[in-house]
Protein backbone atom coordinates (compact mmCIF):
# COMPACT_ATOMS: atom_id res chain seq x y z
CA UNK A 1 0.00 0.00 0.00
CA UNK A 2 1.55 3.32 -1.02
CA UNK A 3 2.21 6.02 1.52
CA UNK A 4 1.37 9.61 0.69
CA UNK A 5 4.04 12.24 1.24
CA UNK A 6 3.29 15.93 0.82
CA UNK A 7 -0.16 14.96 -0.45
CA UNK A 8 1.05 13.10 -3.53
CA UNK A 9 2.58 9.81 -4.59
CA UNK A 10 2.74 7.95 -7.84
CA UNK A 11 2.83 4.31 -6.92
CA UNK A 12 5.24 1.92 -8.54
CA UNK A 13 5.18 -1.81 -8.43
CA UNK A 14 8.19 -3.33 -6.67
CA UNK A 15 10.78 -4.78 -9.01
CA UNK A 16 11.56 -8.43 -8.82
CA UNK A 17 13.83 -10.79 -10.61
CA UNK A 18 11.96 -12.37 -13.55
CA UNK A 19 12.19 -16.08 -14.08
CA UNK A 20 14.73 -17.93 -11.98
CA UNK A 21 15.77 -16.83 -8.53
CA UNK A 22 19.04 -15.03 -8.00
CA UNK A 23 21.31 -14.13 -5.11
CA UNK A 24 22.57 -11.01 -6.96
CA UNK A 25 20.53 -7.85 -6.59
CA UNK A 26 19.93 -5.66 -9.68
CA UNK A 27 21.92 -2.47 -9.94
CA UNK A 28 21.19 0.45 -12.26
CA UNK A 29 24.53 2.15 -11.46
CA UNK A 30 22.96 5.43 -10.46
CA UNK A 31 24.76 5.92 -7.16
CA UNK A 32 21.96 4.50 -5.00
CA UNK A 33 22.62 3.44 -1.42
CA UNK A 34 21.95 -0.27 -1.12
CA UNK A 35 20.46 -1.97 1.86
CA UNK A 36 19.24 -5.52 2.48
CA UNK A 37 16.18 -6.48 4.44
CA UNK A 38 15.26 -9.91 5.72
CA UNK A 39 18.72 -11.37 5.22
CA UNK A 40 20.10 -14.08 7.46
CA UNK A 41 23.24 -11.97 7.73
CA UNK A 42 21.58 -9.00 9.36
CA UNK A 43 18.38 -7.18 9.83
CA UNK A 44 16.99 -3.96 8.48
CA UNK A 45 19.10 -1.56 10.51
CA UNK A 46 22.37 -3.32 9.75
CA UNK A 47 22.17 -2.00 6.19
CA UNK A 48 22.66 1.59 7.42
CA UNK A 49 26.07 0.90 8.90
CA UNK A 50 28.06 2.89 6.32
CA UNK A 51 25.31 5.13 4.96
CA UNK A 52 26.27 8.22 6.92
CA UNK A 53 29.95 7.93 6.04
CA UNK A 54 29.31 7.51 2.33
CA UNK A 55 26.82 10.36 2.36
CA UNK A 56 29.32 12.71 3.96
CA UNK A 57 31.94 11.67 1.41
CA UNK A 58 29.55 12.34 -1.45
CA UNK A 59 28.60 15.71 0.01
CA UNK A 60 32.27 16.66 0.30
CA UNK A 61 32.75 15.91 -3.38
CA UNK A 62 29.83 18.14 -4.36
CA UNK A 63 31.12 20.97 -2.18
CA UNK A 64 34.56 20.58 -3.73
CA UNK A 65 33.09 20.68 -7.24
CA UNK A 66 31.30 23.91 -6.41
CA UNK A 67 34.44 25.48 -4.96
CA UNK A 68 36.74 24.64 -7.86
CA UNK A 69 34.11 25.85 -10.34
CA UNK A 70 34.73 29.38 -9.01
CA UNK A 71 38.34 29.48 -10.18
CA UNK A 72 38.73 31.55 -13.36
CA UNK A 73 40.40 28.82 -15.41
CA UNK A 74 37.81 26.19 -14.50
CA UNK A 75 34.95 28.64 -14.90
CA UNK A 76 36.13 29.54 -18.40
CA UNK A 77 36.31 25.86 -19.37
CA UNK A 78 32.84 25.19 -17.95
CA UNK A 79 31.44 28.13 -19.88
CA UNK A 80 32.92 26.72 -23.09
CA UNK A 81 31.23 23.39 -22.41
CA UNK A 82 27.85 24.88 -21.49
CA UNK A 83 27.86 27.29 -24.44
CA UNK A 84 28.59 24.42 -26.83
CA UNK A 85 25.93 22.16 -25.31
CA UNK A 86 23.11 24.68 -24.91
CA UNK A 87 22.47 27.24 -27.65
CA UNK A 88 19.63 29.74 -27.28
CA UNK A 89 18.87 31.83 -30.36
CA UNK A 90 15.77 33.93 -30.65
CA UNK A 91 12.49 32.05 -30.38
CA UNK A 92 13.98 28.69 -31.32
CA UNK A 93 13.71 25.91 -28.76
CA UNK A 94 17.10 24.97 -27.27
CA UNK A 95 16.05 21.31 -27.31
CA UNK A 96 13.46 19.88 -29.72
CA UNK A 97 11.82 16.46 -29.40
CA UNK A 98 11.76 14.08 -32.39
CA UNK A 99 9.06 11.37 -32.55
CA UNK A 100 9.57 10.19 -36.14
CA UNK A 101 10.81 6.75 -35.08
CA UNK A 102 8.07 6.09 -32.54
CA UNK A 103 5.35 5.28 -35.15
CA UNK A 104 2.71 6.83 -32.91
CA UNK A 105 -0.61 7.99 -34.38
CA UNK A 106 -0.57 11.63 -35.51
CA UNK A 107 -3.05 12.72 -32.85
CA UNK A 108 -0.93 11.10 -30.11
CA UNK A 109 2.22 12.76 -31.45
CA UNK A 110 0.47 16.10 -31.31
CA UNK A 111 -0.42 15.53 -27.66
CA UNK A 112 3.15 14.51 -26.85
CA UNK A 113 4.46 17.68 -28.51
CA UNK A 114 2.08 19.79 -26.43
CA UNK A 115 3.04 18.08 -23.18
CA UNK A 116 6.73 18.41 -24.01
CA UNK A 117 6.25 22.15 -24.42
CA UNK A 118 4.59 22.11 -21.02
CA UNK A 119 7.66 20.37 -19.58
CA UNK A 120 9.94 23.07 -21.00
CA UNK A 121 7.69 25.72 -19.47
CA UNK A 122 7.83 24.02 -16.07
CA UNK A 123 11.62 24.08 -16.22
CA UNK A 124 11.59 27.63 -17.62
CA UNK A 125 14.12 26.13 -19.97
CA UNK A 126 14.25 28.92 -22.51
CA UNK A 127 15.56 31.38 -19.90
CA UNK A 128 17.27 29.09 -17.37
CA UNK A 129 18.73 26.45 -19.69
CA UNK A 130 22.28 27.73 -19.31
CA UNK A 131 22.17 27.81 -15.50
CA UNK A 132 20.34 24.48 -15.34
CA UNK A 133 22.88 22.67 -17.49
CA UNK A 134 25.78 24.28 -15.63
CA UNK A 135 24.34 23.26 -12.26
CA UNK A 136 23.93 19.67 -13.48
CA UNK A 137 27.47 19.62 -14.87
CA UNK A 138 29.06 20.98 -11.69
CA UNK A 139 27.04 19.06 -9.09
CA UNK A 140 26.91 15.90 -11.23
CA UNK A 141 23.19 15.46 -10.41
CA UNK A 142 19.81 17.18 -10.43
CA UNK A 143 16.78 16.49 -8.25
CA UNK A 144 13.26 17.79 -8.75
CA UNK A 145 10.24 17.17 -6.55
CA UNK A 146 7.02 16.72 -8.52
CA UNK A 147 4.09 18.78 -7.29
CA UNK A 148 0.55 18.18 -8.57
CA UNK A 149 -2.99 19.04 -7.61
CA UNK A 150 -3.98 15.95 -5.60
CA UNK A 151 -7.64 16.84 -6.21
CA UNK A 152 -7.17 16.98 -9.99
CA UNK A 153 -4.09 14.88 -10.90
CA UNK A 154 -5.21 14.73 -14.53
CA UNK A 155 -4.10 18.36 -14.87
CA UNK A 156 -0.54 17.11 -14.83
CA UNK A 157 2.50 18.51 -13.08
CA UNK A 158 1.90 21.91 -11.52
CA UNK A 159 5.44 22.66 -10.39
CA UNK A 160 8.90 21.15 -10.47
CA UNK A 161 10.63 22.17 -7.27
CA UNK A 162 14.45 21.78 -7.32
CA UNK A 163 16.12 19.95 -4.42
CA UNK A 164 19.68 20.56 -3.29
CA UNK A 165 21.72 17.37 -3.95
CA UNK A 166 23.22 17.79 -0.48
CA UNK A 167 19.81 17.18 1.09
CA UNK A 168 18.57 14.08 -0.71
CA UNK A 169 19.85 10.55 -1.32
CA UNK A 170 18.48 7.68 -3.36
CA UNK A 171 18.14 4.32 -1.60
CA UNK A 172 17.56 0.88 -3.11
CA UNK A 173 16.14 -1.65 -0.62
CA UNK A 174 16.55 -5.29 -1.59
CA UNK A 175 14.15 -7.57 0.23
CA UNK A 176 15.72 -11.01 0.49
CA UNK A 177 13.99 -14.26 1.28
CA UNK A 178 15.36 -17.43 2.78
CA UNK A 179 15.83 -20.24 0.29
CA UNK A 180 16.33 -23.80 1.44
CA UNK A 181 17.01 -25.04 4.90
CA UNK A 182 19.89 -24.46 7.25
CA UNK A 183 21.76 -21.33 8.27
CA UNK A 184 24.24 -21.66 5.41
CA UNK A 185 21.64 -21.34 2.67
CA UNK A 186 22.13 -18.25 0.50
CA UNK A 187 19.30 -15.69 0.64
CA UNK A 188 17.48 -15.10 -2.63
CA UNK A 189 16.56 -11.70 -4.04
CA UNK A 190 12.89 -10.93 -3.63
CA UNK A 191 11.44 -7.59 -4.65
CA UNK A 192 13.44 -4.37 -4.95
CA UNK A 193 12.11 -1.12 -3.54
CA UNK A 194 13.53 2.28 -4.51
CA UNK A 195 12.88 5.52 -2.67
CA UNK A 196 14.55 8.77 -1.60
CA UNK A 197 15.60 10.06 1.82
CA UNK A 198 15.22 13.83 2.14
CA UNK A 199 16.54 15.94 4.99
CA UNK A 200 15.99 19.64 5.43
CA UNK A 201 18.83 20.02 7.92
CA UNK A 202 21.93 22.05 7.24
CA UNK A 203 24.25 20.54 4.64
CA UNK A 204 27.11 20.92 7.11
CA UNK A 205 25.46 18.59 9.62
CA UNK A 206 25.89 14.82 9.66
CA UNK A 207 23.46 13.11 7.31
CA UNK A 208 21.48 10.46 9.19
CA UNK A 209 18.72 8.32 7.78
CA UNK A 210 15.80 6.98 9.72
CA UNK A 211 16.22 9.76 12.27
CA UNK A 212 16.06 13.14 10.55
CA UNK A 213 15.23 12.02 7.00
CA UNK A 214 11.84 11.94 5.27
CA UNK A 215 11.03 9.10 2.92
CA UNK A 216 9.88 10.11 -0.58
CA UNK A 217 8.49 7.69 -3.11
CA UNK A 218 10.46 6.84 -6.21
CA UNK A 219 8.05 8.39 -8.71
CA UNK A 220 7.66 11.65 -6.82
CA UNK A 221 11.27 12.71 -7.53
CA UNK A 222 13.04 13.33 -10.83
CA UNK A 223 16.69 12.29 -10.69
CA UNK A 224 19.25 13.04 -13.41
CA UNK A 225 22.93 12.22 -12.81
CA UNK A 226 26.17 12.42 -14.75
CA UNK A 227 26.45 8.70 -15.45
CA UNK A 228 30.02 8.58 -14.07
CA UNK A 229 30.35 5.98 -11.33
CA UNK A 230 33.36 5.53 -9.07
CA UNK A 231 34.32 1.88 -9.34
CA UNK A 232 35.45 1.75 -5.72
CA UNK A 233 32.65 3.44 -3.80
CA UNK A 234 29.98 3.06 -6.54
CA UNK A 235 29.06 6.68 -5.97
CA UNK A 236 28.18 9.14 -8.70
CA UNK A 237 31.08 11.47 -9.42
CA UNK A 238 31.15 14.65 -11.45
CA UNK A 239 33.01 15.64 -14.60
CA UNK A 240 35.13 17.96 -12.45
CA UNK A 241 36.60 15.04 -10.51
CA UNK A 242 39.56 14.71 -12.87
CA UNK A 243 40.31 18.42 -12.56
CA UNK A 244 40.88 18.47 -8.79
CA UNK A 245 44.53 17.38 -8.81
CA UNK A 246 45.64 19.48 -11.84
CA UNK A 247 43.94 22.54 -10.36
CA UNK A 248 45.68 22.11 -7.00
CA UNK A 249 49.04 21.69 -8.71
CA UNK A 250 48.37 24.74 -10.88
CA UNK A 251 47.59 26.85 -7.81
CA UNK A 252 50.80 25.72 -6.10
CA UNK A 253 52.87 26.49 -9.18
CA UNK A 254 51.32 29.93 -9.55
CA UNK A 255 51.93 30.78 -5.89
CA UNK A 256 55.48 29.51 -6.09
CA UNK A 257 56.10 31.48 -9.29
CA UNK A 258 54.79 34.67 -7.71
CA UNK A 259 56.89 34.24 -4.58
CA UNK A 260 60.00 33.43 -6.61
CA UNK A 261 59.60 36.43 -8.88
CA UNK A 262 58.96 38.83 -6.04
CA UNK A 263 61.92 37.48 -4.10
CA UNK A 264 64.41 37.32 -6.99
CA UNK A 265 63.32 40.23 -9.14
CA UNK A 266 64.87 43.10 -7.09
CA UNK A 267 68.54 43.56 -6.48
CA UNK A 268 69.54 43.06 -2.87
CA UNK A 269 72.48 44.49 -0.98
CA UNK A 270 75.07 42.79 1.15
CA UNK A 271 76.38 44.87 4.06
CA UNK A 272 79.78 43.83 5.35
CA UNK A 273 79.82 45.70 8.68
CA UNK A 274 83.13 46.34 10.42
CA UNK A 275 82.60 45.39 14.10
CA UNK A 276 86.20 45.91 15.13
CA UNK A 277 87.11 44.07 18.34
CA UNK A 278 83.55 43.82 19.67
CA UNK A 279 82.64 40.62 21.50
CA UNK A 280 80.55 38.19 19.52
CA UNK A 281 77.30 38.87 21.38
CA UNK A 282 77.69 42.64 21.23
CA UNK A 283 78.64 42.47 17.56
CA UNK A 284 75.51 40.44 16.87
CA UNK A 285 73.31 43.00 18.63
CA UNK A 286 74.98 45.77 16.66
CA UNK A 287 74.29 43.96 13.37
CA UNK A 288 70.64 43.35 14.31
CA UNK A 289 70.16 47.03 15.07
CA UNK A 290 71.47 48.02 11.66
CA UNK A 291 69.28 45.39 9.99
CA UNK A 292 66.13 46.69 11.65
CA UNK A 293 66.99 50.17 10.49
CA UNK A 294 67.40 49.27 6.81
CA UNK A 295 65.15 46.20 6.52
CA UNK A 296 62.45 46.04 3.82
CA UNK A 297 58.98 45.23 5.14
CA UNK A 298 57.36 43.98 1.90
CA UNK A 299 55.55 40.64 2.25
CA UNK A 300 53.42 38.42 0.01
CA UNK A 301 49.97 37.33 1.19
CA UNK A 302 49.15 33.95 -0.35
CA UNK A 303 45.44 34.23 0.39
CA UNK A 304 44.83 37.49 -1.46
CA UNK A 305 47.84 37.64 -3.76
CA UNK A 306 48.78 41.11 -2.48
CA UNK A 307 52.22 42.43 -1.65
CA UNK A 308 52.04 44.48 1.52
CA UNK A 309 54.04 45.60 4.53
CA UNK A 310 53.63 43.31 7.50
CA UNK A 311 56.12 42.33 10.21
CA UNK A 312 54.26 39.11 11.05
CA UNK A 313 54.99 37.45 7.72
CA UNK A 314 58.12 36.18 6.11
CA UNK A 315 60.22 38.94 4.63
CA UNK A 316 61.38 38.15 1.12
CA UNK A 317 63.27 41.31 0.24
CA UNK A 318 65.67 41.48 3.17
CA UNK A 319 69.21 42.60 2.67
CA UNK A 320 72.11 40.62 4.11
CA UNK A 321 74.13 41.97 7.07
CA UNK A 322 77.38 40.16 7.69
CA UNK A 323 79.93 41.07 10.40
CA UNK A 324 83.57 41.64 9.54
CA UNK A 325 86.25 41.52 12.26
CA UNK A 326 89.18 43.89 12.67
CA UNK A 327 91.80 43.37 10.09
CA UNK A 328 89.38 42.98 7.26
CA UNK A 329 88.53 45.30 4.47
CA UNK A 330 86.31 47.43 6.68
CA UNK A 331 82.67 48.27 6.04
CA UNK A 332 81.63 47.38 2.50
CA UNK A 333 78.31 47.36 0.60
CA UNK A 334 77.92 45.17 -2.49
CA UNK A 335 74.90 44.39 -4.70
CA UNK A 336 73.49 40.92 -5.28
CA UNK A 337 71.98 40.78 -8.80
CA UNK A 338 68.35 39.73 -9.30
CA UNK A 339 67.16 36.53 -10.87
CA UNK A 340 67.25 35.85 -14.58
CA UNK A 341 64.67 34.22 -16.89
CA UNK A 342 61.85 35.44 -14.69
CA UNK A 343 59.51 35.54 -17.68
CA UNK A 344 59.58 31.76 -18.21
CA UNK A 345 56.14 30.29 -17.50
CA UNK A 346 56.41 26.94 -19.22
CA UNK A 347 55.62 24.95 -16.09
CA UNK A 348 52.48 27.00 -15.40
CA UNK A 349 51.39 26.79 -19.05
CA UNK A 350 51.92 23.02 -19.03
CA UNK A 351 49.80 22.56 -15.93
CA UNK A 352 47.10 24.85 -17.36
CA UNK A 353 46.95 22.73 -20.51
CA UNK A 354 46.78 19.61 -18.35
CA UNK A 355 43.84 21.15 -16.48
CA UNK A 356 41.99 21.82 -19.73
CA UNK A 357 42.63 18.27 -20.95
CA UNK A 358 41.24 16.95 -17.67
CA UNK A 359 38.09 18.97 -18.40
CA UNK A 360 37.96 17.59 -21.99
CA UNK A 361 38.33 21.10 -23.41
CA UNK A 362 40.85 21.59 -26.28
CA UNK A 363 43.93 23.41 -24.94
CA UNK A 364 44.01 25.47 -28.14
CA UNK A 365 41.08 27.47 -26.77
CA UNK A 366 43.41 28.89 -24.14
CA UNK A 367 45.23 30.95 -26.77
CA UNK A 368 43.36 34.19 -27.14
CA UNK A 369 45.10 34.99 -30.43
CA UNK A 370 43.46 31.95 -32.04
CA UNK A 371 40.24 33.28 -33.48
CA UNK A 372 37.14 31.30 -34.34
CA UNK A 373 37.88 29.38 -37.53
CA UNK A 374 35.06 28.65 -39.94
CA UNK A 375 37.31 27.22 -42.57
CA UNK A 376 37.36 23.87 -44.26
CA UNK A 377 36.88 20.64 -42.41
CA UNK A 378 40.52 19.77 -42.96
CA UNK A 379 41.42 22.64 -40.65
CA UNK A 380 39.45 21.21 -37.72
CA UNK A 381 41.78 19.71 -35.14
CA UNK A 382 41.37 16.27 -33.63
CA UNK A 383 40.86 17.85 -30.21
CA UNK A 384 37.86 19.77 -31.52
CA UNK A 385 36.38 16.56 -32.93
CA UNK A 386 36.83 14.81 -29.58
CA UNK A 387 35.30 17.83 -27.84
CA UNK A 388 32.29 17.70 -30.12
CA UNK A 389 31.75 14.02 -29.30
CA UNK A 390 32.08 14.81 -25.60
CA UNK A 391 29.38 17.47 -25.92
CA UNK A 392 27.18 14.91 -27.66
CA UNK A 393 27.57 12.48 -24.76
CA UNK A 394 26.70 15.21 -22.28
CA UNK A 395 23.56 16.05 -24.24
CA UNK A 396 22.47 12.40 -24.36
CA UNK A 397 22.93 12.04 -20.61
CA UNK A 398 21.15 15.31 -19.87
CA UNK A 399 18.21 14.29 -22.07
CA UNK A 400 17.16 11.74 -19.44
CA UNK A 401 15.80 14.72 -17.47
CA UNK A 402 13.25 15.45 -20.21
CA UNK A 403 12.38 11.77 -20.58
CA UNK A 404 11.64 11.25 -16.90
CA UNK A 405 9.53 14.39 -16.58
CA UNK A 406 7.67 13.65 -19.81
CA UNK A 407 6.97 10.11 -18.61
CA UNK A 408 5.17 11.36 -15.52
CA UNK A 409 3.39 14.17 -17.39
CA UNK A 410 2.00 11.87 -20.09
CA UNK A 411 0.86 9.37 -17.47
CA UNK A 412 -0.96 11.98 -15.38
CA UNK A 413 -2.70 13.62 -18.34
CA UNK A 414 -3.83 10.25 -19.70
CA UNK A 415 -1.95 10.44 -23.01
CA UNK A 416 -0.39 7.02 -22.44
CA UNK A 417 0.41 4.64 -19.62
CA UNK A 418 3.81 4.22 -18.00
CA UNK A 419 4.23 0.86 -19.73
CA UNK A 420 3.46 2.37 -23.14
CA UNK A 421 5.97 5.13 -22.61
CA UNK A 422 8.67 2.70 -21.50
CA UNK A 423 8.14 0.76 -24.74
CA UNK A 424 8.83 3.81 -26.96
CA UNK A 425 11.28 5.90 -24.90
CA UNK A 426 14.30 4.33 -26.61
CA UNK A 427 13.00 5.68 -29.93
CA UNK A 428 12.50 9.25 -28.72
CA UNK A 429 15.24 11.61 -29.86
CA UNK A 430 16.16 15.08 -28.66
CA UNK A 431 17.73 17.54 -31.08
CA UNK A 432 19.77 20.33 -29.52
CA UNK A 433 20.03 23.71 -31.17
CA UNK A 434 23.43 24.52 -32.63
CA UNK A 435 25.09 27.75 -33.67
CA UNK A 436 23.22 28.72 -36.84
CA UNK A 437 26.04 30.57 -38.61
CA UNK A 438 28.56 27.83 -38.02
CA UNK A 439 26.09 25.11 -39.04
CA UNK A 440 25.14 26.92 -42.23
CA UNK A 441 28.75 27.38 -43.27
CA UNK A 442 29.61 23.77 -42.57
CA UNK A 443 26.53 22.54 -44.44
CA UNK A 444 27.45 24.69 -47.43
CA UNK A 445 30.99 23.33 -47.37
CA UNK A 446 29.70 19.77 -47.12
CA UNK A 447 27.33 20.30 -50.04
CA UNK A 448 30.15 21.79 -52.09
CA UNK A 449 32.31 18.73 -51.47
CA UNK A 450 29.46 16.39 -52.39
CA UNK A 451 28.80 18.25 -55.63
CA UNK A 452 32.49 18.07 -56.47
CA UNK A 453 32.54 14.30 -55.94
CA UNK A 454 29.33 13.84 -57.95
CA UNK A 455 30.75 15.92 -60.82
CA UNK A 456 33.88 13.77 -60.86
CA UNK A 457 31.77 10.60 -61.04
CA UNK A 458 29.62 11.82 -63.95
CA UNK A 459 31.70 10.09 -66.70
CA UNK A 460 31.26 6.79 -64.88
CA UNK A 461 27.46 6.96 -64.48
CA UNK A 462 25.93 4.09 -66.40
CA UNK A 463 29.17 2.12 -66.45
CA UNK A 464 30.11 1.65 -62.80
CA UNK A 465 27.56 3.71 -60.86
CA UNK A 466 23.87 4.44 -61.15
CA UNK A 467 22.06 7.69 -60.51
CA UNK A 468 20.32 6.07 -57.57
CA UNK A 469 23.70 5.13 -56.09
CA UNK A 470 24.92 8.73 -56.28
CA UNK A 471 21.74 10.07 -54.70
CA UNK A 472 21.92 7.48 -51.94
CA UNK A 473 25.64 7.22 -51.18
CA UNK A 474 26.97 10.68 -52.09
CA UNK A 475 24.05 12.94 -51.16
CA UNK A 476 22.76 10.72 -48.34
CA UNK A 477 19.14 10.50 -49.56
CA UNK A 478 17.08 7.60 -48.25
CA UNK A 479 14.34 5.91 -50.26
CA UNK A 480 11.62 8.23 -48.97
CA UNK A 481 13.66 11.39 -49.64
CA UNK A 482 14.70 10.11 -53.04
CA UNK A 483 11.10 9.46 -54.10
CA UNK A 484 9.91 12.79 -52.75
CA UNK A 485 12.75 14.61 -54.51
CA UNK A 486 11.96 12.83 -57.80
CA UNK A 487 8.29 13.81 -57.61
CA UNK A 488 9.18 17.44 -56.86
CA UNK A 489 11.57 17.54 -59.83
CA UNK A 490 8.89 16.16 -62.18
CA UNK A 491 6.33 18.68 -60.93
CA UNK A 492 8.75 21.56 -61.43
CA UNK A 493 9.51 20.38 -64.97
CA UNK A 494 5.80 20.29 -65.79
CA UNK A 495 5.21 23.74 -64.29
CA UNK A 496 8.10 25.21 -66.21
CA UNK A 497 10.20 26.12 -63.16
CA UNK A 498 12.93 23.85 -64.51
CA UNK A 499 13.85 24.06 -68.17
CA UNK A 500 16.61 22.30 -70.01
CA UNK A 501 18.41 24.02 -72.88
CA UNK A 502 17.55 22.60 -76.29
CA UNK A 503 20.41 20.82 -77.96
CA UNK A 504 22.11 22.75 -80.76
CA UNK A 505 21.42 21.42 -84.30
CA UNK A 506 24.22 19.45 -85.84
CA UNK A 507 26.09 21.15 -88.69
CA UNK A 508 25.61 19.68 -92.15
CA UNK A 509 28.61 17.91 -93.47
Amino acid sequence: MPINFFGFTITRQPQSEPGANSVVAPDSYDGSYHMDSGSVYGGFMSSYSDFAGNARSEEEFIKRYRSIALFPEVDMAIEDIVNEAIVVEGDKKPVRIDLEQTFLPPQVKERVYLEYNRVLDLLNFHLDSHDLFRRWYVDSKLFYYIMIDDQNPQLGIQELRPIDPLKIKKVRKVNKVQSGEGGLAAPQVGDVEEFYIYTNSSPDSTFRTGVSGIRLTFDSVIYCHSGLIDSGSKRVIGYLQKAIRPLNMLRQLEDAAVVYRIARAPERRIFYVDVGNMPTQKAQQYIEGLAKRYRNKLTYDQGTGNVREDRDHFHMLEDFFLPRKEGGKGTEITTLPGGTNLGEMRDVEYMLQKLYRALNVPPSRLQSENGFNMGRSAEITRDEVKFSKFIGRLRDRFSSLFLDILRVQLSLTGVMTLEDFDSIKSKIRFEYQSDSHYSELKNIELLRERLSVAAGMEPYIGRYFSNSYIRREIFGLNEESENRNFIEIQNEIKSGEISFPEPEPEEEK
